[in-house]
């Protein structure tokens, strides 16, 4: 949806106020600078002022009278001496100007509890970056760590915020094995609970560790400023990607940047596996992408868990099923991989044909499967196909149909996902509280940052194919229906939900798809004879 101008007066209002207001700050600026030296007298003249002041207070009654007699001889003196007034006044002036001086102390160097702190890093730092054979080592026990140590800074606590460390050529900087030992070293001594940044720079062999905020966690479901084919995965750090949308965070606008997911038939990437432990938000990334996908197409959803996380979906437009059980899990799937099928067929005809591609091939289907593993656990059981098996079609061809599959599960359960799932799902999603193995043998790449060991819900990392690792927050999308859900996350679900589906005119039943089942045979028909 685009966004609406601002009127015309109040644009151009808002842009002579601000150059109103530069203008302002740059003659106060220039007159600050001009006027410092009298500043500085004026000042001084208060402080001699004041002294004067209280020194006259402090001076006993009886003692006031031989005071007021000297002063007096003493300015009778300065009058009567060639030149004295003008010398008088020069001496107040410096006297003025030496005490109306800026006196704030300026900080040169770490304090002492801060050159403690270097000293004990580089003293940790010493058994990895020294070897015996080194004549100038430029880490040894006892050594001088500002040789090493630069571009530290300090939080009002005392913790380390950022640093430059220089290390030896000789370090073995390739190897992942001798990074994570050094990123693991820093990340203990320099504080726990915090999340760190860790730039390697091989060719100038330095390394640059920063301290990371922490992403907003209130950013809510709404409709965001994307093209057809867009989805929002979540919001990230500013450094790492060149695009932000328009958001309302605590009903006030600004721009997040956001990892934006391209699906559809140009798509690198066109199936997801989002994998996160319990309560690690997996379900809610299944929601908001839900939400944003009936924008322009169609859902199926399958909710292995069956704990009711989708029931605000039920019914409405565009939702073709929302399955909790397996005998339906089963039949929706079934239906979906026969209408990845007909598509891939009506398309290949039209294609032959010289014609565009009918319009109930090019609108969107997404099949959506939270927790997946337990309805195969219960086909196993029960002597039936597992379900995961029925979703090779739409992974195999999915980009080609405009069918987008996306798998959520949890990682103990991973191993139970079929080779097809870990093959076709290039886009992958690490939610929750996981050690930096666990990341990486998801993404396929270690995380660019020390995983913390408390995160909110929502809370992880994604890969995009072969791109690089993002700090991933999911916007906060709960279940409506949850009575633990805030009401003003939970009217921003209501407004996204699209209105209640209603029957079909001609009364007739209906399958997945919005197809009556007469309509639904008689394709069938028309595909057999063909």
């Amino acid at each position: 949806m685009a966004r609406r101008p601002l009127p015309r007066i109040l644009s151009s209002g808002s842009a002579s106020l601000a150059r109103s207001r530069q203008f302002a700050r740059t003659a106060a600026d220039s007159a600050t600078d001009v006027f410092h030296p009298l500043l500085t007298i004026g000042r001084g003249l208060r402080v001699l002022a004041a002294t004067g002041r209280r020194r006259w207070a402090d001076t006993p009654k009886d003692r006031r009278g031989p005071t007021l007699f000297l002063v007096a001889a003493c300015l009778l003196a300065v009058v009567l001496v060639p030149y004295g007034p003008l010398l008088a006044v020069g001496a107040v002036t410096v006297a003025a100007a030496w005490h109306g001086r800026d006196r704030t102390p300026t900080r040169t160097g770490p304090s002492d509890a801060e050159t403690e702190r270097l000293a004990g890093l580089y003293e940790a730092l010493v058994p990895y970056f020294a070897v015996p054979e080194d004549p100038a080592p430029l880490f040894a026990h006892g050594g001088a760590w500002d040789k090493a140590l630069s571009g530290y800074a300090f939080d009002a606590a005392g913790r380390l915020t950022t640093l430059r460390i220089r290390y030896p050529a000789y370090f073995t900087d390739g190897e992942a094995a001798s990074r994570a030992r050094i990123e693991q070293l820093l990340h203990a001594k320099s504080g726990r609970g915090r999340e760190y940044l860790f730039a390697w720079d091989e060719e100038a062999n330095q390394l640059d560790m920063s301290v990371l905020p922490a992403l907003p966690t209130e950013i809510p479901a709404q409709p965001f400023v994307t093209a057809p084919g867009e989805v929002v995965l979540g919001f990230t750090d500013t450094s790492v990607v060149q695009r932000t949308l328009p958001v309302t965070e605590d009903g006030r606008p600004r721009d997040a940047p956001a990892v934006l997911w391209r699906t559809g038939g140009r798509a690198t990437e066109p199936h997801l596996l989002a994998v996160g432990q319990p309560g690690s938000g997996t379900s809610t990334l299944v929601r908001s992408l839900a939400l944003q996908a009936l924008r322009h197409g169609e859902v199926l959803i399958v909710d292995g868990g069956a704990a009711g996380e989708y029931a605000c979906l039920m019914g409405r437009a565009g939702v073709l099923a929302v399955e909790c059980g397996l005998a339906g899990a089963l039949a929706t799937l079934e239906w979906a991989a026969h209408e990845t099928e007909r598509r891939l067929i009506a398309a290949n005809r039209a294609r032959q044909a010289g014609r565009p591609a009918p319009d109930d091939t090019r609108r969107p289907l997404w099949i959506l499967l939270d927790r997946p593993s337990v309805l195969g656990h219960l086909a196993h059981a029960e002597g039936r196909p597992d379900p995961l098996a029925l979703l090779q079609v739409p992974l195999r061809h999915g980009r080609s149909a405009t069918v987008t599959v996306v798998v959520a599960e949890q990682f103990e359960n991973l191993e139970l996902l079929t080779d097809g799932v870990f093959a076709h799902t290039r886009a992958r999603i690490v939610l929750g509280p996981a050690s930096a193995s666990q990341v990486a043998g998801v993404l396929g790449a270690p995380p660019s940052t020390t995983p913390p060991a408390v995160v909110p819900p929502g809370r992880g990392y994604a890969r995009l194919g072969m791109g690089p690792v993002h700090r991933l927050q999911v916007p906060a999308t709960p279940d409506p229906y949850d009575d633990a859900t805030s009401a003003t996350h939970r009217q921003a679900v209501l407004d996204l939900l699209p209105a209640h589906r209603t029957a079909d005119h001609g009364g007739g039943d209906m399958v997945p798809g919005g197809r009556s089942v007469a309509a639904a045979e008689a394709a069938e028909v028309s595909t057999a004879k063909d």
